[in-house]
């Protein structure tokens, strides 16, 4: 039984409990229960977090190795002996992270994970543990270690299990299949996932992508809070203020602590001239009677942006792909003239804020690419800056090149030679008179104008194919939109049948031919273990015509035409029925005396 360290009465979100650190794991437990909600190991604890001195409330943060947000736990016994609790457990807790961090083993059984005792989490952390002991289950006929292993994981068993618990929580159908033959014994954990590595490398891939700057511009709206309409200020808003709108930075910078507390520097802010001018869109003019005159802030403000030329020059050039006065002056021997529609500065009350939008948007490209994309292409081509290379998309170009594969020819020179030959013939008999060709093409071409006046369009193929493509759609969203009147248990269960039956057709296959991306799985499966899994595969799919006639028996006893059943069941029939005749046939000619 594990000693403890320390304990302490402590709360988790907003329920008194007790929290409780032994030589396994911190543990805290609901008061009024013997089982405890939340449970960590040693060797999932990352970092740690305390509340300031002299705060209203003494709080301790446990970072998990792979959640961040990990758990807050508040000590709700007096101030002072509160202090001295949390700064035992801070003690104990800190040199624990350290070993993890040195890579110094603590004893731990299982990976930490919230055991929170509500009906929903417990539904849904029931899959996942269920999965991950089976996970470490053999087949009967092949070792699990000698089938496909995703590789998203990094090598980490841990991240693996997460990784795959992320896709079936993502994936109710998937989950419901898994439960279904992992959880039945059927197959294995790393069965079932031979196959479906991209699922794993792709949630992998998502949760490796770094998340960008919103691209909403800066805007603070009023709310109404307790009767009240105020602006909400945040740490983040703040930051997003100062980095959309460096005047105010520099205001800030001027006027606070020295002239100005920071509360009554924003409160002066949102009720000046300087921040109507920053709205994110054209007020009414009835806003003008809500700003005020400031003596502070009216110094920082600039005139509108509202000129032909904008204020602010662009440092680098416009690609000419997407340079609108690119035609400005363009064709001109064919009588191009100036186009009247786009003249700029027509509307001088808009020009401030498509500017602002402009240079917004410019923003966000730079913080995303690191540095304009004109002045990176340019460093990339080696200074080029022709325009033929500008308009050379790289999307345009297929990056995949095969070489193609290499056939052994037999008698290889005859057949070129003949090739030869009949190039040469053909060559002597395409001789062609240029005048008579010449003569030709100027007797088909009499009369062109008075052929071209009264040639007519039949629309009868055109108006066809649009009938057909129409009816098309509406029949099959009719279909869509049709409710099927079999009972929820009988459909449940053809669903269920069908998609086992897909899962050991896919599995057989496997065992039998080569994956299609062979270099997403680690196989080291030899023939012997692969014969074996097709064995047991098509045990399993030899009786899927007993469960198909078992289900036509419900359908009839349930008042259902057994017809339908039938033809539904018929495609994956088909396919279980040619498995088994290639199994059959494959079997015969090993068997056959050589």
């Amino acid at each position: 039984m594990p000693s403890t360290l320390c304990t302490a009465k402590a709360s988790y979100k907003k329920l008194s409990g007790t929290l409780e650190l032994t030589n396994t794991h911190l543990q805290w437990t609901q008061d009024g229960k013997k089982a405890p909600s939340v449970r960590v190991a040693h060797a999932e604890a990352a970092s740690l977090f305390s509340s300031k001195e002299g705060a209203p409330q003494v709080r301790l943060k446990v970072g998990l190795v792979h959640d961040d947000a990990g758990h807050n736990f508040t000590f709700t016994s007096p101030q002072p002996t509160a202090l001295v609790e949390r700064e035992k457990f801070k003690s104990e807790l800190t040199n624990i992270i350290s070993r993890n961090r040195s890579g110094v083993a603590t004893p731990a059984k299982a990976p930490g994970t919230p055991v929170i005792t509500t009906p929903t989490n417990a539904a849904k952390a029931k899959l996942p543990q269920s999965a991950s002991k089976l996970s470490h289950s053999r087949a009967p006929s092949v070792d699990s270690r000698a089938s496909g292993t995703p590789v998203g994981g990094g090598g980490d068993p841990r991240n693996d299990y997460r990784l795959r618990k992320k896709v079936l929580l993502g994936n109710p159908e998937l989950a419901a299949l898994h439960r279904e033959l992992v959880m039945g014994g059927h197959i294995s954990e790393n069965e079932f996932w031979e196959g479906r590595e991209h699922l794993i490398l792709a949630q992998a891939a998502a949760e490796g992508q770094k998340r960008g700057k919103p691209g909403q511009l800066v805007d603070p709206r009023p709310q109404t809070v307790d009767g009240e309409v105020k602006i909400i200020i945040t740490p983040q808003l703040v930051h997003d203020i100062f980095e959309e709108y460096p005047v105010v930075a520099k205001a800030y910078s001027d006027n606070v602590p020295n002239k100005l507390t920071e509360a009554e520097f924003w409160k002066r802010y949102f009720q000046s001239k300087l921040f109507n001018a920053h709205r994110a869109s054209i007020r009414s003019s009835a806003a003008q009677h809500v700003v005020k005159d400031d003596p502070i802030f009216d110094k920082y403000l600039e005139k509108d942006d509202d000129e032909v030329e904008p204020r602010r020059l662009r440092e680098e050039g416009v690609d000419i792909f997407i340079d609108l006065g690119a035609t400005f002056v363009d064709h001109e021997e064919t009588g191009n003239i100036k186009d009247v529609t786009m003249q700029p500065g027509k509307q001088r009350a808009v020009l401030p804020l498509i500017r602002k939008f402009n240079e917004h948007s410019g923003r966000l490209l730079h913080t995303a690419l690191g540095e304009p994309a004109a002045k990176r292409r340019r460093v990339d081509d080696g200074g080029d800056v022709s325009h033929s290379s500008q308009l050379d998309l790289d999307d345009l170009h297929d990056n995949q090149s095969s070489a193609g594969i290499l056939l052994d020819m037999q008698d290889r020179q005859r057949y070129f030679e003949s090739r030869a030959l009949d190039s040469a013939s053909n060559d002597a008999s395409a001789g062609v008179d240029p005048a008579a060709a010449l003569q030709g093409v100027k007797d088909n071409l009499e009369g062109w104008s008075e052929n071209l006046r009264h040639l007519q369009l039949e629309n009868k193929a055109g108006d066809t194919a649009l009938i057909t493509m129409t009816k098309n759609v509406s029949a099959r969203l009719e279909v869509k939109m049709r409710k099927h009147d079999i009972p929820e248990g009988l459909f449940r269960q053809l669903t269920t049948c069908q998609t086992a039956a897909n899962e050991f057709l896919r599995q057989f296959w496997l065992s039998i031919y080569p994956p299609v991306a062979e270099g997403q799985i680690l196989s080291t499966a030899t023939p012997a273990q692969k014969a074996a899994k097709a064995a047991k595969m098509v045990a399993y799919l030899s009786r899927t015509h007993e469960k198909v006639d078992a289900l036509v028996s419900a359908a009839r006893q349930e008042g259902i035409d057994p017809a339908r059943v039938q033809v539904a069941m018929k495609p994956m029939l088909d396919a279980v029925d040619k498995a088994l005749a290639f199994w059959q046939a494959r079997s015969a000619k090993e068997k056959a005396p050589r």
